[in-house]
């Protein structure tokens, strides 16, 4: 076992979804996907906190990179417009590879423990574009909708994008799902 071999954080992520979608999250331990890494449990634990973590420790670059882009946006630009470039950012974080994200998506769907986990990482985006947006001067309903309606569009164009056949990017969904949004909004 190579004590100091670069890359186990990687190696760490990669052997947790491999076991998650062998096993099972509730059969895998953290000495198995340390084992399956090449690595000791204690150096699971310098990278991250649980098992669950390794599925979401991206969140809080996630989040500082919704904002950052959200801070691009013109301060005259309206509240939808300002999450829809926050949306743009996301597929293109999180776009770049269908197939990992069908595995992710896979072993958060088949447990319950961590579909809530993935909703309390989304609240908890949603909260943070929902602070920025008053920040901004946006209305404190306007700016609880629009972000909550990011995070919806996000989520239903995710859905459609790692359930796809077809080799469209997430970006192109996320786009397509928010014109329906407002298609729909429009109607009476």
């Amino acid at each position: 076992m190579g004590r100091w071999k670069p890359g186990a954080g990687d190696r760490l992520r990669e052997a947790a979804l491999s076991l998650y979608l062998e096993r099972g999250f509730e059969q895998t331990t953290v000495a198995d996907i340390a084992e399956r890494a090449g690595v000791t449990a204690r150096t699971f634990f310098r990278y991250f906190a649980d098992k669950r973590e390794v599925l979401f420790d991206a969140s809080s670059v996630l989040e500082e990179k919704s904002l950052a882009a959200l801070e691009g946006v013109p301060a005259t630009a309206s509240a939808l417009v300002s999450v829809a470039a926050v949306l743009d950012s996301v597929a293109r974080m999180v776009g770049g590879d269908r197939e990992l994200a069908r595995k992710r998506q896979a072993v958060i769907m088949a447990n319950a423990d961590l579909r809530e986990r993935e909703l309390i990482k989304l609240t908890s985006l949603s909260a943070a574009l929902a602070d920025r947006l008053r920040r901004r001067g946006v209305g404190d309903i306007e700016a609880g909708l629009a972000a909550e309606t990011s995070i919806a569009v996000f989520r239903v164009a995710f859905s459609r994008w790692v359930t796809a056949a077809d080799d469209q990017d997430l970006q192109d969904v996320i786009r397509e799902t928010l014109d329906r949004l407002r298609t729909l909004a429009a109607d009476r």
